[in-house]
C-alpha cells in the first residue's frame, strides 16, 4: 500500500482545510499529526467500508475524516482551525476493518503535509 497525502498549508485561525491522502488499496485509515517539539498523535480513524468513524476528543468537533473507495482516497475536512493544530499531518492504512486509534495498528504511512494555523 502506498500513501500520498496533499492539501496541507498556512491557514488563519478560524479557517478550513481538506488533507487528501490517495491510496493504492482498500484499507482502514486513519490521519494522525505531530506538532513540534511533540510526539505523534491520533487524529481520526474510519473502517475499511467508510462506516465507521473515530476522533479524538480534541479535533471530533471539527474535523470530519471520510473516503472515497472508489477513488481509494481518504480526506481529513478540518474547520474552525486553532493555532494548536498546526502540525505534520500523516494519513496511515491498517490491515484490518478498522477504525483503529493506536500507531501500532498501522502498517503503512504516507510522507506527512504540514498544516500551519496562524493565530
Amino acid at each position: 500500500v502506498q500513501l500520498q497525502a496533499s492539501g496541507g498549508g498556512l491557514v488563519q485561525a478560524g479557517g478550513s482545510l481538506r488533507l487528501s491522502c490517495a491510496a493504492s488499496g482498500r484499507t482502514s485509515m486513519g490521519w494522525f499529526r505531530q506538532a513540534p517539539g511533540k510526539e505523534r498523535e491520533f487524529v481520526a480513524g474510519i473502517s475499511r467500508n467508510g462506516v465507521t468513524t473515530h476522533y479524538a476528543d480534541s479535533v471530533s468537533a471539527r474535523f470530519t475524516i471520510s473516503k472515497d473507495n472508489a477513488k481509494n482516497t481518504l480526506y481529513l475536512r478540518m474547520n474552525s482551525l486553532k493555532p494548536e493544530d498546526t502540525a505534520v499531518y500523516y494519513c496511515a492504512a491498517a490491515l484490518g476493518p478498522g477504525p483503529y486509534v493506536l500507531e501500532g495498528s498501522y502498517a503503512y504511512w504516507g510522507q506527512g503535509t504540514l498544516v500551519t494555523v496562524s493565530s
